[in-house]
């Protein structure tokens, strides 16, 4: 257990720097929308773009990459995150800011899924959401570290300062990867066709649908987190650094319980974090400009937000546990859908009605979202009586 812990961690820190750099943008999206004389709809569009790469792309490239030492695999998504930060972090005219956004969007689920895989591969069935809730909590402890050190620097400094810190968390990442992990080559590999199976199952199907809806609903009011607080909640930026700092805290804790309670329940556990997305928006909206009510909201919004990626890959693998890397990768790519997605309707809704109106739209989601889980419980109940009677 102690080999797959440290497997665990080091995925966890690479996962830091993914985060860094996918979400660390949100908090500067003002910043870049005043620099570049653009609307912050299109500035969005870094956000949504890396998303849509991600779910256009990950499975097919989760597969290719599945037959390659797992290392190696790391190192390349790592290293090639370290670069584009680096580029990013100059300024570039916009076309090439969003460019060099994009590239490493290719290799993110290829990483993610990796990660997991190395961790989980050799330790017990019954650690094996509690190794993945390691790997995932990089992104609670990112959301409490990197995304708000980096939104509080680019208060100080520059937006430009955002970038450098995720170059740097990236270097950290990609140095602990090649000195701390083994050579971890994959011995059996299971062939493209019996991985594609799991896309005939009508639960995988339903589990992808209630991902995307999901991510989707967290996602329409989160990628405007800044914009928000700013302008609705009249909240300047390092008070919004320190909401995203607040949010990542909570947000750790409930990572933790939530891979706890996977182990008993994952649909009640998936429900009961979605649940959020219903009560988010009234207490957003109920606060009005009491700033402690606004706090107390914050704290309990990344609580229940935190675990929606961990709760997403353990829902879909529960359909499809014989495919643990290709059904991590569509979690993935489905979740960036949910998150492009979620990004550009909320953006509309805020160019046409205003800012104030994104936490309903991410309420349409949850509820769709919850539906799913309600479909696909209804399906596998009626399939055990079939069993049952046959």
């Amino acid at each position: 257990m102690i080999v797959n812990k440290k497997t665990a961690y080091i995925g966890c820190l690479g996962m830091i720097g993914i985060i860094s750099t996918e979400f660390g943008v949100i908090g500067v999206l003002p910043q870049i929308a005043e620099h570049y004389q653009i609307t912050i709809d299109k500035a969005g569009i870094l956000l949504s773009a890396f998303a849509l790469v991600i779910a256009l792309t990950g499975p097919f490239m989760t597969l290719m990459a599945s037959g390659f030492d797992r290392k190696k695999v790391m190192v390349a998504a790592i290293a090639i995150f370290l670069v584009t930060g680096m580029v990013s972090s100059f300024a570039p005219p916009f076309w090439l800011l969003l460019t060099v956004r994009i590239l490493p969007a290719f290799l993110q689920p290829v990483y993610i899924s990796t990660a997991i895989a190395a961790a989980v591969a050799s330790g017990q069935q019954k650690d094996e959401h509690r190794l993945m809730g390691i790997v995932l909590g990089g992104i609670a402890i990112a959301m409490v570290t990197t995304v708000p050190l980096a939104t509080y620097l680019a208060g100080i400094f520059t937006w430009k300062a955002s970038f450098m810190v995720q170059t740097a968390v990236s270097g950290l990442a990609l140095i602990g990867i090649l000195k701390m992990l083994p050579p971890m080559p994959v011995l059996t590999r299971k062939s493209f066709g019996s991985q594609l199976q799991i896309l005939r199952r009508p639960a995988f199907l339903i589990s992808i649908a209630m991902n995307f809806f999901m991510i989707a609903a967290w996602f329409s009011t989160y990628s405007y987190f800044a914009d928000y607080l700013g302008k609705v909640k009249q909240m300047d930026e390092k008070m919004i650094s320190y909401m995203l700092f607040l949010f990542g805290i909570t947000g750790i804790i409930s990572n933790w319980i939530s891979g706890k309670m996977l182990s008993k329940s994952i649909p009640l556990t998936t429900a009961v974090f979605l649940s959020g997305t219903l009560l988010i928006p009234f207490a957003l909206q109920y606060s009005g400009g009491n700033t402690g009510m606004t706090i107390l909201v914050v704290a309990v919004w990344g609580f229940l937000y935190a675990p929606c990626f961990l709760n997403a890959s353990a829902y879909m693998i529960s359909a499809a546990p014989q495919a643990l890397e290709f059904a991590n990768s569509l979690a993935t790519s489905f979740g960036n859908l949910g998150v492009s997605v979620g990004t550009i309707v909320s953006g509309w809704v805020i160019a046409t009605s205003g800012i104030a109106m994104s936490p309903w739209v991410g309420m349409s989601f949850g509820l769709l979202s919850l539906a799913m889980i309600g479909l696909r419980s209804l399906i596998e109940s009626r399939q055990g009586k079939v069993k049952c009677y046959s």
